[in-house]
């Protein structure tokens, strides 16, 4: 009897675990009557102005009931005079590449508004949008309704937002050189030479310098015109060229927006806000490719960060992309 319970048993155990190894039929799934759509928005990070959102948006009806005719997308706030809805529609290969098809005439901007008109028969298509941030957008929300319409008369749209767009600013790949374009303002987001400085010296605050002194790890510097001359040797600053920023050095904070490199690291509005320079120097050396500096200036009108894309000993220059917020 004991016998026969374990063979029952181990009979049981088989037929489940045959049971368990075939494979389901599979079956179409079943089309929806209608017209349908979809949205993803493509791009990460911080939304910043001049910057772009990118979307895609997709729209499909039976075949049987007709074509797609148009697609829009309309913005809480128009976007800069270069956003565009892509007129192509894209669908990805077995290699994992984008092959575009073109649906319809180019986009047309009209006040909030862009719309592709379609010149193909299609009853399916993906249409990338690419929303140019405007100045008008900063430190506001923006949002998007996309919609579509069919030859059959029927309409869908799809709500997308609200997304908040950055109050920082950003300037990429300015070139500092030693005794040259040294001159640093963060307000003006932009470099200038000893003569230049001179003129716009209340808004100069940092001096680039390249030097090797034996038994110091100095090389590329950026330091406050008001340091100790210690660390600026050499220099004669402009007149009125005098302010003391504040300066944290940080090494591998590889900001993509600046740097442009494979890292998914972005520096935000809130990283600004909650620095702390308690203590900090007004100067900083030694400085490689790759790492970069928190500025905050001396009227506390402006928090930046520095990174430096390239270094140059040769020519004794500097790359650098800046990424600025105004806390007043």
């Amino acid at each position: 009897m004991q016998l026969k319970h374990y063979s029952l048993a181990l009979l049981t155990i088989l037929v489940v675990f045959f049971t368990a190894c075939q494979e389901e039929e599979y079956a179409l799934p079943t089309l929806e009557g209608g017209l349908h759509n979809d949205c993803i928005k493509r791009t990460l990070g911080p939304n910043v102005v001049g910057l772009n959102l990118e979307f895609a948006y997709a729209m499909a009806l039976p075949k049987a009931e007709g074509k797609i005719i148009s697609a829009q997308v309309e913005a809480s706030i128009a976007g800069a005079p270069a956003t565009y809805l892509e007129n192509r529609s894209f669908s990805t290969n077995g290699s994992g590449v984008d092959v575009p098809v073109t649906v319809g005439s180019p986009s047309v901007n009209s006040g909030t508004k862009t719309e592709v008109v379609f010149t193909k028969d299609t009853c399916a298509a993906t249409l990338r949008y690419f929303y140019i941030i405007p100045e008008e957008a900063r430190g506001k929300t923006v949002k998007f309704t996309f919609s579509a319409k069919a030859s059959n008369g029927q309409t869908v749209s799809y709500e997308m937002g609200p997304y908040s767009i950055a109050k920082m600013d950003m300037k990429l790949d300015l070139v500092v050189s030693d005794n040259n374009n040294s001159y640093i303002s963060i307000a003006d987001m932009a470099v200038y030479n000893a003569a230049t400085a001179a003129t716009n010296a209340a808004n100069i605050d940092l001096v680039y310098l390249y030097r090797v002194i034996t038994g110091i790890s100095f090389t590329h510097a950026l330091v406050s015109p008001a340091s100790s001359p210690d660390y600026l040797p050499g220099i004669t600053l402009p007149s009125g060229v005098n302010k003391s920023a504040k300066i944290w050095k940080v090494w591998a904070l590889r900001d993509q927006h600046l740097a442009r490199l494979q890292y998914g690291i972005f520096i935000d509005d809130l990283d600004f806000q909650e620095l702390d320079f308690t203590g900090a120097p007004n100067y900083a050396i030694n400085l490689r490719a790759e790492a970069g500096i928190w500025v905050e200036t001396a009227d506390g009108k402006y928090r930046a960060y520095i990174y430096i894309n390239k270094i140059d000993n040769t020519k004794k220059e500097m790359t650098i992309s800046i990424k600025r917020y105004p806390m007043q």
